[in-house]
């Protein structure tokens, strides 16, 4: 079960008021690295519509298909290029989404994940010290971790104490990262995060973008039953990471919503809300998948550190109609309920998050 939340995550104006910690404008221009995952796609966008002129991304420079304004093709691992970027943008603040989530790539060539996932970061780190060298905490710097940092051999819900313990390589390395800005940025914000719902800018990248486009070719998809996740919708995502930015907390958070749910049950989700032949779905345990890449398996993570932080949660839950949660196995072939199941429905129940009523106290 998911850890017990000491408030109602479908309230939006409880208790405290984040108004007086929303200092954006003294954190312009920022620096948003990675836009050409989830994260960094996703907050990018965001951010530009809501500061135009003043944000700018990187993207590796092989994605030259991502472009745009504001977005520039740079490899981040390399401090020289980091260093140029900021003779040309006064920066006041880096939002660090790089690295590389690719399981298996990163088992195969763990130098490339180690260059993508610890050295990108260490430029960043570096050139923030050139940059503010008397006060590097005047440059902030907010950076996007990961719930596989832990094993999953428990029964999840972990904490920010609890000692990390990853399975895999881009674990490892998400781990190195941490503890580089840890020792050398302490005042940096590290939010662990866990799948985050929304577009990618290839339309395969994300979890729900590469579970849709095996179904929508007809073909099947496996995933597991034994690896649980707290997914969140990049919407809430966008929102929390604006306020940290423009606040001065540092420390690890966890950034998770109220659900747990297991790889298998989100697949069977966006298999019935889009209408997928349900055949398709397959499941297995971890351990039949093979050794590589290793699996994690509970790495659920409570987000009470953060949510006591502002008095609420910013994340609701995903998916927020909670008669989307499946029952067994086999929930995702009673269709009796959801006749009308199509990709547009998956827009606009999956990948956004729709707004509860506002409570006034």
């Amino acid at each position: 079960m998911p850890p017990t939340l000491p408030f109602d995550p479908y309230v939006l104006n409880q208790p405290r008021d984040l108004q007086p910690h929303l200092h954006v404008a003294n954190r312009l221009p920022v620096l948003v690295t990675g836009v050409a995952g989830v994260v960094g796609f996703n907050i990018f966008h965001y951010l530009q519509q809501k500061y135009p002129g003043q944000v700018v991304g990187i993207r590796p420079t092989v994605n030259w298909r991502l472009t745009g304004d504001g977005i520039v093709g740079l490899d981040p691992e390399d401090v020289t290029q980091v260093r140029d970027l900021f003779r040309r943008y006064p920066f006041r603040s880096i939002l660090s989404c790089g690295g590389s989530c690719a399981l298996k790539s990163c088992e195969l060539d763990p130098v490339m994940a180690h260059r993508v996932n610890v050295s990108s970061v260490q430029s960043l780190i570096d050139v923030s010290a050139e940059v503010s060298p008397s006060q590097p905490s005047d440059l902030r710097l907010v950076h996007v971790s990961i719930d596989l940092v832990y094993s999953g051999e428990g029964s999840g819900g972990y904490r920010e104490t609890d000692p990390t313990d990853p399975v895999t390589i881009y674990g490892k390395t998400m781990v190195l990262a941490e503890q580089m800005l840890q020792a050398q940025r302490p005042d940096a914000a590290i939010l662990r995060i866990s799948l985050p719902m929304g577009l990618s800018f290839n339309g395969h990248a994300g979890a729900i973008d590469w579970i849709q486009s095996r179904f929508a070719r007809g073909f099947p998809a496996t995933l597991y039953y034994d690896e649980f996740r707290t997914p969140t919708y990049c919407e809430c995502l966008n929102e929390q990471l604006e306020i940290m930015l423009s606040g001065d907390w540092g420390g690890i958070y966890h950034a998770g919503s109220p659900t747990r749910l297991s790889l298998y049950q989100i697949a069977q989700i966006v298999n019935l809300v889009g209408g997928y032949n349900p055949d398709l779905l397959q499941g297995c345990l971890r351990f039949e998948a093979g050794p590589i890449p290793p699996r994690a398996g509970d790495v659920t993570m409570d987000s009470s550190k953060l949510n006591q932080l502002f008095g609420r949660s910013l994340f609701r839950p995903w998916p927020f109609d909670q008669r989307l949660i499946p029952t067994d196995r086999e929930w995702h072939y009673r269709r009796d309920w959801f006749p009308e199941g199509s990709p547009e429905k998956i827009a606009e129940l999956l990948y956004q998050a729709p707004r509860p009523t506002l409570v006034h106290g």
